[in-house]
């Protein structure tokens, strides 16, 4: 019987109609100041201030019905460098598409 070689197939392209927000369930630090509302943070016992997250984990300025964020242009510098389609959102996509599996 003869192997037949594997073939690497390139990743589907990410687009906001098929982006699954897999990087509104990350922690993110609010390090920068850019005009996150005051409901969407939390701080920690050290002071530390992040995205405030729901209780299902998601960011808790993500919209459930369109997952989009809903402070997009006062979102945090992570958020801003976070770039759809990025090696890193790849990533984070292909993990969280084996939790379900």
């Amino acid at each position: 019987m003869k192997n037949i070689p594997l073939i690497d197939l390139p990743a589907p392209a990410v687009t906001c109609s098929s982006c699954a927000a897999c990087c509104c369930r990350l922690e993110v630090l609010l390090i920068t100041d850019t005009g996150v509302p005051q409901r969407f943070i939390a701080v920690d016992d050290w002071g530390a201030e992040a995205m405030l997250r729901l209780d299902d984990g998601w960011c808790a300025a993500l919209d459930r019905d369109s997952m989009r964020c809903t402070i997009y242009e006062k979102r945090p510098l992570i958020c801003r460098e976070f770039e759809m389609g990025a090696p890193e959102c790849v990533e984070e996509r292909q993990g969280i598409a084996t939790v379900y599996r």
